[in-house]
């Protein structure tokens, strides 16, 4: 539950919007790739991570691996991806909280208090339990998928096969796909982004739980990737390719993708439960994300797990992105964009890395992940490769659909 809250979430809002050039046939392909990628990387993360005792986080075994010089490295790509996230998440959170309130109680109120009220809530409960992050993560991932469910069960009846392959009768004039597909890369890897709970899990489970971490990193990340394909299926086969380019102008926040699909299912009853699905997908994801920097915290500043650590490393963990999403609420697509720079090299680059060190320096490992020297080298390509493509991104040389 911890590995599918984390990936499939709020995040997944941005997916259709940054498939749009691509599209279906093409998002498809594209996620099934990065998936495999992201799952050898992931089960890479863990090899290295058992050889440390359970609460050791990217801090401690890059700079025993990898020295001082990665250690900074990854720790600044580490905290700024995490914080990103905790900015996008409390973005996204406010903006479906806002939406809600005033399309049912007719209450608006400043987005700055809301952003308070997000981020005092999710902070609170870290504070008290990691244990109950877990618990209440799961509440709301059962609650987001019934809704989930729910809503696009009911717009499966009306996809329309024009629309999902973009047939010349709805296709915008002098189509292109192949261009856009670069543009995709950052979103892709960012939506499989359960890296930084792997130090949770080992520390939830111990040394003696690689079965059940193990079982959780492949079917978490199978049933996110079906239900990613879905979410693009039903989405696109109702709003056309051609309706995206306004979703983009708007900013493409979570508010204004829901309101997109509240116009395309058109029904009172399935418009509640998509607000609802937003309200809890955005909750969860926002929980169990944040929960790896939270962590990372406590492991960067020796914080003790008690009320006293708990409560500093909380302040720590969710008071600058609260900060920053109060003066900057509507900015959800592009720190998503933006953490596929960094995020890529603690989840793609460094694994492999740390996995070459940790077999030349320890003769024997609890697990080994089921990747050659071959494979590393080529998962390192590949990360470099996304990594090049964030950067052309941020200095506008690659097309973007809009």
């Amino acid at each position: 539950m911890l590995i599918i809250a984390t990936v499939v979430g709020g995040g997944m809002f941005s997916l259709p919007i940054a498939m749009s050039g691509v599209w279906f046939v093409g998002g498809a392909t594209i996620l099934i790739l990065v998936a495999l990628m992201m799952l050898m990387t992931g089960l890479l993360l863990l090899e290295v991570n058992l050889h440390f005792k359970p609460g050791a986080s990217f801090n401690t075994f890059t700079t025993e691996l990898l020295g001082k010089k990665w250690s900074v490295l990854v720790g600044a790509s580490f905290i700024f991806v995490l914080y990103i996230l905790t900015y996008a998440y409390i973005s996204g959170s406010s903006a479906v909280l806002s939406q809600t309130l005033i399309k049912y109680t007719d209450i608006s109120l400043p987005v700055s208090f809301l952003v308070l009220i997000v981020s005092f809530i999710v902070g609170l409960i870290a504070w008290y339990s990691s244990r109950w992050v877990g618990r209440i993560v799961t509440v709301l991932t059962f609650g987001k998928f019934i809704a989930f469910f729910a809503t696009f069960s009911g717009m499966v009846s009306h996809i329309e096969i024009a629309k999902l392959l973009d047939s010349a009768s709805v296709a915008l004039k002098d189509t292109h796909y192949f261009p856009y597909v670069l543009m995709t890369l950052p979103f892709c890897i960012i939506s499989f982004g359960f890296h930084g709970n792997m130090p949770s899990l080992v520390r939830l489970y111990g040394k003696s739980g690689i079965r059940n971490i193990t079982r959780s990193i492949i079917i978490g990340m199978a049933v996110s990737l079906l239900l990613y394909i879905f979410w693009l299926l039903v989405t696109m086969g109702n709003i056309s390719r051609a309706e995206f380019p306004q979703i983009i102008a708007k900013g493409g926040n979570i508010d204004t993708f829901v309101g997109a699909l509240h116009g395309a299912l058109n029904s009172k009853y399935m418009d509640l439960i998509l607000t609802f699905f937003g309200n809890f997908a955005v909750a969860s994801s926002m929980l169990a994300a944040t929960l790896g920097l939270f962590d990372y915290i406590a492991d960067l500043f020796n914080f003790k797990n008690d009320r006293i650590g708990r409560f500093k490393t909380a302040v720590i963990t969710y008071l600058p992105p609260a900060v920053v999403c109060s003066f900057y609420p509507n900015g959800f697509i592009y720190a998503i964009g933006y953490a596929g720079l960094a995020f890529t090299i603690w989840s793609v680059i460094l694994p492999p890395f740390l996995v070459k060190s940790a077999r030349k320096r320890y003769a024997q490992a609890i697990y080994t992940a089921p990747c050659n020297n071959l494979m590393l080298n080529l998962i390192i390509v590949c990360g470099f490769i996304v990594y090049l493509t964030v950067i052309m991104s941020m200095f506008g040389w690659l097309p973007v659909f809009k």
